[in-house]
């Protein structure tokens, strides 16, 4: 060993590398805690792993630590391990080769089972360097485990750094921060307890720190040093899991569910969602900060990580931790790499059953789950095709069934219910729910006992329209084309129809005439039984929701004109039909057309035209 102090270079391109590494790769300068734990905790678990066949090098000191102190008089922030220790040629490679990582190293060194349980985070060799974010100058003391040689590092950051010898009796390493005048906030107690309790709460070693107010040498646990998500299941309890809920969420209510789940194999990682009780403020939002947080080896990595789960399931909460997650230097975002979005097909899947577990169990909680974020889940078979089917079968739709038309019900119940011979899925959207009960298009499959889904959100029109289908049974909207409902009649029924059509072909054309340019036909209706008239879509066309969202952003929606239904039985019909006045024949097919745009909530292009046929025709029945 050498006793020559001596003043060495960076190997690498070096001031301008250094300064970059510094100022651009950490967007966030508390992390160099983050960093610095990680490292002592990197250095424990080498001497663990040597220790199990030189069991002599932990001596008389076996409780494995790290501390942090701070002096807030001069400055200084200090982490300390005692773990492996560096010698004088591990010093100079580790710290003074930008980017060389000796744990990498070592993890090379190891096979079998030992590689696949070391707890090592500290993989890319920059972490260190995020000291210099907030300190103008750095000492490294270090005595190795192995050999028992004591060196001491320093640099300012600016190309160049000292090693020297160092006398010292413990083992381990220390790093000394010699803070900037702007960030000597950090030497203060308060906040490193918070940054430690934040980012290194469940690394597998205590982090200590000097008891406030207590006697010289007092040292306390500032972290929990225990990961929740590694213990078995089995041995963790339902308050354990709200508990640790709450203190990732900062939800001060419970959780309605949870999955806990370890993966082992080719890939390696733990994951523990929660499906909070209630919705964020800012659930719609789709740009605030979302996902889980991210751990690697029990170090926390990123808050949101938004990644691993897609946006519709922006509500869960919870962690994951990977033993060999591809991140970029910094640690601050993930790299793409077929890996995470392996992780993320296995859980998103995993979240979509823990939801099918909670549905299936049926009662209040699915329900409360429901009324709390429904409509983002309905955002799944658009955003994720590939679980388009198990998203759906997730959804709950206000029906026609039973006397309670707003109880929300599951496809796989509507399926369950429907009558032999009925093809579709059938539903119809408004701007709210009662308008939608209350639409005269439900009422011919009313009366054939047809149950229909009552859409009311923003998003139903589109997510039918990309859902398509559901076990088989494609979607059908009632106020578009025709109902399909041929297989569900009789001959008699049929018959009864087309003569009907036939008697009466001289109206349809004489409104047709009529109202030439509003609408593009008038048809003998199948869906009325009570109402006298209905608006209806052709085939293709954009529906009224979807019309009426793009006018209001400004949108230009395609020209369409919809086709008139009239049922001939209604006795205003008929009465239109004995109308020789040509005059008050167009007065009542407006007021017919023009009731049926209200009664499905359009918007009248002209409603003093409407008030005016109006009043004529009462003032007519006055006399």
């Amino acid at each position: 060993m050498t006793e020559k102090t001596q003043t060495l270079g960076f190997q690498a391109e070096v001031k301008q590398l250094l300064q970059l590494m510094i100022h651009s790769l950490y967007s966030n300068k508390e992390i160099f805690l983050r960093e610095l734990i990680s490292n002592a905790s990197d250095a424990l678990d080498k001497l663990r792993f040597v220790a199990l066949e030189q069991p002599q090098l932990l001596g008389q000191e076996t409780e494995l630590q790290v501390q942090v102190e701070y002096d807030a008089g001069a400055g200084t922030i200090t982490v300390r391990d005692n773990g492996i220790g560096m010698t004088r040629e591990e010093l100079i490679s580790n710290l003074g080769t930008i980017a060389k990582s000796g744990t990498g190293e070592f993890l090379q060194a190891l096979t079998g089972d030992r590689k696949k349980d070391a707890q090592l985070i500290g993989q890319f060799g920059v972490g260190f360097y995020s000291s210099f974010i907030v300190a103008d100058r750095v000492t490294v003391n270090t005595r190795s485990a192995t050999t028992g040689e004591g060196v001491t590092w320093e640099s300012d950051g600016q190309g160049e750094f000292t090693i020297g010898p160092l006398e010292r009796d413990a083992r381990g390493t220390e790093v000394v921060l010699h803070l900037k005048d702007e960030e000597k906030e950090f030497a203060n107690g308060y906040r490193l307890r918070a940054l430690v309790r934040k980012y290194s709460d469940h690394i597998a070693f205590p982090v200590l720190m000097r008891k406030e107010g207590g006697e010289q040498g007092e040292f306390e646990a500032v972290n929990t040093a225990t990961a929740l998500w590694t213990r078995s299941r089995s041995e963790i309890a339902d308050e354990e899991y709200q508990e640790f809920y709450k203190h990732i969420s900062h939800d001060v209510q419970d959780a309605l569910s949870w999955s806990h789940n370890r993966v082992e194999g080719k890939r390696e990682y733990t994951s523990l969602l929660y499906l909070p009780s209630h919705a964020p403020f800012d659930l719609w939002n789709r740009e605030s900060p979302r996902g889980l947080k991210l751990y690697v080896q029990r170090v926390f990595i990123m808050d949101h990580a938004e990644q691993f789960l897609p946006l519709y399931l922006r509500f869960l909460r919870g962690i994951i931790d990977s033993n060999d997650l591809p991140l970029n230097v910094s640690r601050e975002l993930l790299q793409s790499n077929p890996m995470v979005d392996s992780i993320r097909g296995a859980l998103t899947k995993r979240a979509l059953d823990m939801l099918g577990k909670l549905a299936a169990e049926g009662g209040k909680t699915y329900q409360e789950f429901w009324n709390e974020f429904g409509q983002v889940l309905k955002e799944g078979p658009v955003e994720d095709p590939s679980n388009a089917q198990a998203v759906a079968g997730l959804l709950r739709f206000a029906t026609t069934h039973g006397d309670d038309a707003t109880q929300d019900q599951s496809l796989a119940d509507y399926l369950s219910r429907m009558p032999e011979g009925q093809e579709f899925i059938y539903y119809i959207v408004a701007d709210s729910h009662q308008v939608a009960r209350n639409s005269p298009q439900l009422e011919g499959l009313k009366k054939r006992g047809i149950e229909v889904l009552l859409l009311s959100d923003r998003i139903d029109d589109w997510l039918v329209t990309h859902l398509g289908e559901f076990e088989g049974k494609q979607f059908k909207d009632v106020t578009r084309g025709e109902l399909g409902l041929s297989a569900l009649e009789d001959e008699a029924e049929k018959g009864a129809r087309e003569k009907a059509e036939e008697e009466h072909q001289g109206v349809l054309e004489r409104l047709a005439t009529v109202l030439k340019d509003k609408v593009e036909a008038v048809h003998a209706s199948s869906r009325l039984t009570e109402s006298p008239a209905c608006l209806v879509l052709g085939e293709h066309d954009m529906g009224a929701q979807m019309r009426r969202l793009m006018e209001m952003t400004g949108q230009s929606a395609p020209a369409a004109l919809p086709i008139l239904e009239i049922n001939l039985k209604h006795p205003l019909v008929q009465r239109l039909e004995a109308e020789s006045d040509d005059g008050r024949f167009a007065d009542l097919s407006g007021l017919l057309l023009d009731q049926a745009s209200l009664a499905e909530g359009r918007r009248l292009e002209d409603p003093a035209g409407f008030v005016k046929r109006l009043n004529r025709l009462l003032l007519e029945l006055a006399e």
